[in-house]
């Protein structure tokens, strides 16, 4: 990445399913060491913008640029290779594998490492998403809380220039919201992550700035509590606690 230049720049991003845009010209520009929170109602274009950075759908206009490089036209596999990893809301972990296993599935084909390398890079993110004492456990025997962890600990293993976080605070307990909080905090500087979330306290907590989309725009973005206590995003909501944006 050359001097002055952004890990994530989007520009004039388009994307239509006949009458409905989830994407309208948006502009976006994040730091390796940022963290974004992303919110807005539902039918936003919150998840459709994650779909278009990952790669599994493609844009119909607008570009998409990671450390410099055009990856708008790259597929899914190779936006991995180059540093694009996603956590998903429901994670999907191999549950007959254990811990350690799934995570080096992913460190072996996200990353393309081997052997010793791949190795290492598992034992690394186990250590920083607090996997260690349960990597012979199944994964498909782990609380919700671990199977979140987890689902970050594969992504992780991708070893991410951008981390896309959809919702990974879900269903769990106020304390597991915390926990999970302090361990985003933990990887901002690693890589520079996007986080769409329905709790605000997390993002709050978190997040450096805050976009909020409304029909496929950018509607505001700016430090968090300018942007949750805008009179602008408040009308949108009519008056819906912060708590449940998103």
């Amino acid at each position: 990445m050359g001097q002055g230049e952004h890990i994530l720049k989007i520009e004039k991003l388009c994307k239509r399913y006949g009458s409905i845009t989830v994407a309208d010209q948006l502009d976006l520009e994040l730091d390796s060491g940022t963290c974004l929170g992303v919110i807005g109602p539902n039918g936003a274009g919150k998840s459709s913008l994650f779909n278009l950075l990952a790669g599994s759908v493609s844009a119909d206009s607008g570009t998409i640029r990671l450390a410099g490089r055009d990856v708008t036209n790259l597929p899914l596999h190779r936006r991995a290779w180059i540093g694009i990893a996603r956590a998903f809301q429901i994670p999907q972990p191999f549950a007959d594998l254990t811990v350690y296993e799934n995570v080096l599935v992913a460190a072996t084909f996200g990353a393309r490492l081997s052997g010793r390398q791949a190795q290492n890079k598992a034992a690394e993110v186990l250590r920083i998403t607090g996997l260690m004492e349960r990597q012979d456990e199944r994964a498909g025997r782990l609380s919700l809380l671990f199977r979140k962890r987890l689902e970050l600990a594969r992504a992780l293993a991708v070893d991410p220039k951008l981390l896309l976080l959809d919702e990974i605070a879900a269903g769990l307990t106020e304390p597991e919201v915390v926990q999970i909080t302090e361990l985003v905090n933990s990887l901002k500087s690693r890589t520079a992550i996007i986080w769409i979330e329905h709790i605000a306290h997390a993002l709050a907590a978190t997040c450096d700035r805050i976009m909020v989309m409304h029909f496929g725009r950018k509607l505001m973005e700016g430090p968090p509590s300018a942007v949750m206590d805008s009179a602008e995003v408040k009308e949108i909501y009519m008056g819906i606690a912060v708590d449940a944006l998103a």
